[in-house]
């Protein structure tokens, strides 16, 4: 039976409370992540910057990119995360700007 554990290999099942780990720890440090790009966001409308800041999200995708090849990770995914993760940040920094 698939959904019962007492059937699966337990090197599957070590892998499988990894890979929990893992995700949990990403979930932490996303909140970290953005708790720090909240505070950009207010620091940004009180000195009436702008949301985006296109240079810096290009020296971080170049960034990203490399650390992507050495820890042999597909660039293109680091991309993807990267670019999906800037546009929420720029979302918050947009709304902290409305009254």
């Amino acid at each position: 039976m698939p959904d019962d554990p007492s059937y699966l290999p337990s090197e599957l099942l070590t892998l499988r409370d990894s890979i929990d780990n893992i995700d949990a720890a990403i979930i932490h440090m996303l909140a970290e992540r953005f708790r720090c790009t909240q505070r950009v966001g207010v620091m940004k409308a009180k000195h009436n910057l702008p949301a985006a800041d296109p240079s810096r999200e290009e020296r971080q995708v170049a960034r990203l990119r490399a650390l992507a090849v050495t820890a042999k990770l597909d660039p293109e995914f680091a991309e993807k995360y990267l670019a999906f993760v800037v546009r929420e940040v720029i979302r918050h920094h947009e709304a902290v700007r409305r009254p």
